[in-house]
């Protein structure tokens, strides 16, 4: 299943370094003993990807950033702290779970376009800086911490501020690690929501650059189209093996050990 999993990856690879006018002819799935770049050359001089990437990384890193700083005092909230109508107000805010991004759409437009925040990366940020899915995810995990660790805490004179920033932050950074590859890939390669909010190359992230391009430019070249899906997926490639270890570690923690 590995092997069958990764034949994409593998051609799209073999492609990206090929001329297009051999990529069928012979043996076109092994790999070249010559290093062609050419495809490179004419991806980054068809379309500013460096633009697209550096637009990416602004948007991508601006919705995680938002997403943590809201969704760890809102999961503390609801796994620690009592207060009336935390259960439905809970229920209220991870409801966006079932609710499809399409169905969003045009309130969303509809609001950026009145604050004057279309064709702008923050139009790409706004909508996704509340995760419900993050809140209960975190919230399952602060939930298992031993009221007995908190008493304590409490005791030796932490606040409610210095014990989730002490105590219950590290013990979920598995987690927090976990969400933060999922946030990242979703909206790395989210093409709906750009498409929609964004009207110039300045502001266009990798996915909708990649897109015009293929529209525009490459034609049936799959050489240099392979070349510009390589330069979009390989930064999400290396985040997860760098930190695989962690991702999967905390699919398998539960609870307190020791």
């Amino acid at each position: 299943m590995t092997v069958v999993t990764l034949i994409p990856l593998y051609l799209i690879i073999i492609m990206a370094f090929k001329p297009g006018n051999v990529i069928f002819h012979g043996n076109y799935l092994l790999p070249s003993l010559k290093l062609f770049l050419g495809n490179f050359k004419v991806v980054f001089e068809s379309a500013p990807f460096f633009t697209y990437l550096v637009n990416t990384v602004i948007v991508v890193s601006g919705i995680l950033i938002l997403q943590l700083v809201l969704i760890i005092p809102a999961a503390y909230a609801f796994a620690r702290m009592k207060f009336k109508g935390s259960g439905i107000l809970f229920i209220l805010y991870v409801i966006q779970i079932m609710l499809p991004l399409e169905a969003l759409i045009v309130p969303n437009y509809m609001i950026i376009r009145k604050f004057g925040l279309i064709d702008t990366r923050i139009s790409m940020i706004l909508p996704f800086i509340a995760s419900g899915y993050g809140t209960f995810l975190l919230r399952q995990v602060f939930k298992q911490i031993p009221q007995e660790l908190e008493d304590a805490a409490i005791i030796d004179g932490c606040n409610h501020l210095k014990f989730l920033w002490y105590i219950l932050i590290p013990l979920a950074r598995p987690t927090i690690v976990a969400f933060s590859i999922v946030s990242i890939v979703t909206h790395w390669q989210d093409y709906l929501w750009p498409l929609i909010a964004t009207n110039s190359p300045e502001v266009r992230t990798l996915t909708i650059g990649l897109g015009m391009f293929v529209q525009q430019e490459s034609g049936a070249d799959w050489g240099v189209l392979m070349a510009a899906t390589l330069f979009i997926s390989a930064p999400i490639l290396v985040l997860f093996l760098a930190l695989q270890r962690t991702f999967i570690r905390s699919f398998m923690t539960s609870g307190m050990k020791g």
